[in-house]
């Protein structure tokens, strides 16, 4: 009976090479993030950044004025109420009209203000010091 207690018994067996990716994707998973970005990944970022709030704005207001506007026509149709439903489709229309108009103007605005730095970013992944016009 001493034997028994004084022996130590060890088995191993390597994972499979399935329970090997797995092991290794939960293992990635709880690693931190890297922060570093290549210069590709920040001009699109850039690019990004300069294009969402236009489109983002440009949208509820043609969003807005579209559902103004369908407010509208149905009080004329369904409610019987000509005047407050041609006051709101109109009142509508011109908040849907005004969408195009305020997305190309930020959109200058943001591509003005981010001009250098995309133009700079763009020129050094070319790999040459000069600033394209094409």
């Amino acid at each position: 009976m001493s034997d028994r207690q004084d022996r130590f018994e060890y088995s191993y067996s390597a994972p499979t090479e399935e329970e090997r990716r797995e092991i290794q994707y939960i293992m990635k998973s709880y690693q931190p993030k890297e922060k570093t970005r290549g210069k590709l990944e920040e001009l699109r970022a850039l690019d990004a950044k300069v294009k969402r709030l236009p489109l983002v704005l440009a949208l509820t207001l043609g969003i807005a004025g579209c559902l103004i506007f369908g407010g509208g026509m149905a009080m004329v149709l369904e409610l019987g109420m000509p005047g407050w439903g041609i006051a709101a489709s109109l009142a509508g229309a011109a908040v849907m009209a005004t969408a195009y108009p305020t997305h190309k103007t930020l959109l200058a605005k943001n591509k003005s203000k981010y001009r250098d730095e995309i133009l700079a970013l763009s020129a050094e992944l070319l790999g040459d010091g000069q600033i394209h016009d094409d």
